[in-house]
């Protein structure tokens, strides 16, 4: 069927990632920074546009080094001995990342300073947001640490397996969200009954523990809630 040859091939993109994660010490540097900036943004209360540039860079940080990554990989297959082009191929590939990587710390410098500024002159004070941009920072946080984690423990597939689960992380994040834009007590009952289904049926299909399932629930739930304890 489309639905599932379309979540086999996005299992296979984010093992992709996991695995880049894994194995590349400078990718998991650079979903650290990635998460930093992003929460750092919110804290500063930077605008919608100044945001969304920050973003993009750090896409493009993160692309440039995943293609970096890739290219290494190639090259060692088709020259596992050494050779002169292969090291001119993998400086040159390293050589994008760190352009890359130059232009988006300059752009980060460009945008942030300001605000970073005013904080010695008028002290920190955390930017409030609405619920829908809390909700959207959560998803993507949790998302990011979830790969980190599952980075660390070197197990499992993003979609399958290993701690903590994804989807107990997405799906209670998701509740905690819904929680807090609509304030009604079934709406969060119902959502709260469809992510402990869903957990659930992550141990029922023994596609994870019930401590992994459990593990990312609290994750979801807990980083959820504590965004937006800080920025509503």
């Amino acid at each position: 069927m489309p639905l599932r040859q379309w979540i086999r091939s996005a299992n296979c993109a984010i093992e992709g990632i996991l695995h880049g994660a894994r194995t590349q010490p400078h990718l998991r540097y650079h979903f650290y920074s990635a998460a930093v900036v992003l929460l750092l943004s919110y804290v500063l209360g930077i605008s919608r546009s100044e945001f969304i540039v920050i973003t993009l860079a750090v896409i493009l940080v993160l692309s440039a080094e995943m293609l970096n990554s890739a290219i290494e990989a190639v090259v060692d297959l088709l020259s596992p001995e050494y050779s002169e082009k292969a090291r001119i191929a993998k400086d040159i590939a390293a050589g994008a990342v760190l352009i890359t990587a130059f232009g988006a710390a300059v752009l980060g410098y460009m945008i942030l300073f300001p605000y970073i500024r005013d904080i010695f002159h008028q002290g920190l004070s955390i930017a409030k947001h609405s619920k829908e941009e809390i909700a959207l920072i959560s998803l993507v946080l949790v998302l990011i640490v979830v790969i980190i984690a599952k980075s660390y423990f070197g197990k499992g597939h993003p979609l399958r397996g290993g701690m903590p689960s994804g989807h107990a992380a997405l799906a209670f994040s998701a509740w905690i969200c819904i929680t807090f834009i609509t304030e009604s007590f079934i709406t969060s009952m119902l959502c709260f009954m469809l992510a402990a289904a869903i957990a659930q049926s992550r141990v029922s299909f023994k596609v994870h523990s019930a401590w992994e399932v459990v593990a990312g629930a609290l994750l979801g739930a807990l980083l959820t809630f504590l965004l937006f304890r800080i920025f509503y």
